[in-house]
């Protein structure tokens, strides 16, 4: 039986890294994010079924799960959706900007979680034997792990996801679902950074400035892998950094060379 996975935020990075390794490996893909016409792109090359929703918005929330049930269910989910705004500090940062990163990254996980947990449990309990398996993974970062100066809202954000996905682990306790985290730390991809600064394009370049971070694809390849696990193997917190950051403080900036 082919395994069918729900990812969000898959118009562009490591969401759209993420379908595509998951349709290399065989499984059924449901893409959802704002996009339509990047989701159109990404279902005509991967196969995916892709479905036009903003997971701040419950109605299409709700749309968007009654549309995995009606187009095949599913048994994974993928909750990648997130960003980050600005850089500004406690007290000069904007509500505004807490709001959207909270709405995205926290209250919009937890409303597609919510939804789709029935869906999963409906085909945990129409699997073979009535023995299914689902799965649900949350993308993070270090930044909900360690704060740092220009974090702000971002780290409020994603501590309280990280924070979500502890206490659902717990609150699903007994049932065959296991609940994973990922926490990127540094990651190139085309618009995180950029989206974060508001446009400005060199800034954007220069926390990638001499050092290989990771790419989009290479955070895509350990986060399907743990859905390639054996059923029972939950993988709680995966930290995936490149090796020339050792934290979310120091960054090697050069060449990597053993010492003398």
């Amino acid at each position: 039986m082919q395994k069918r996975v729900v990812v969000t935020g898959a118009s562009s990075g490591i969401g759209a890294a993420t379908v595509r390794r998951f349709a290399e490996l065989g499984w059924q893909t449901v893409a959802v994010a704002r996009r339509a016409d990047r989701l159109a792109a990404l279902a005509a090359e991967t196969g995916a079924h892709a479905i036009a929703c903003d997971v701040t918005d419950e109605a299409q929330v709700a749309a968007m799960a009654r549309e995995v049930v009606e187009t095949g269910g599913a048994d994974a989910l993928v909750n990648n959706a997130g960003g980050a705004l600005g850089t500004d500090s406690v007290e000069t940062s904007s509500n505004d900007d807490w709001r959207w990163m909270f709405e995205v990254n926290v209250i919009g996980l937890r409303t597609v979680t919510a939804a789709l947990l029935p869906v999963l449990r409906d085909g945990i309990r129409t699997a073979e034997g009535g023995s299914g398996w689902a799965s649900i993974l949350n993308l993070t970062s270090t930044a909900g792990l360690s704060a740092y100066p220009g974090g702000s809202g971002y780290n409020a954000a994603k501590y309280a996801a990280h924070a979500v996905t502890e206490v659902l682990r717990l609150e699903l306790a007994g049932e065959p679902i296991r609940v994973m985290e990922l926490a990127p730390g540094l990651v190139h991809t085309e618009e995180f950074t950029l989206n974060r600064l508001r446009g400005d394009a060199a800034g954007a370049e220069k926390p990638y400035e001499n050092v290989t971070p990771l790419t989009a694809e290479e955070v895509a390849h350990v986060l399907v892998g743990a859905f390639e696990q054996p059923p029972h193997v939950n993988q709680d917190l995966i930290v995936l950094r490149p090796v020339a950051q050792s934290s979310v403080f120091h960054t090697h900036r050069g060449p990597l060379s053993a010492k003398a």
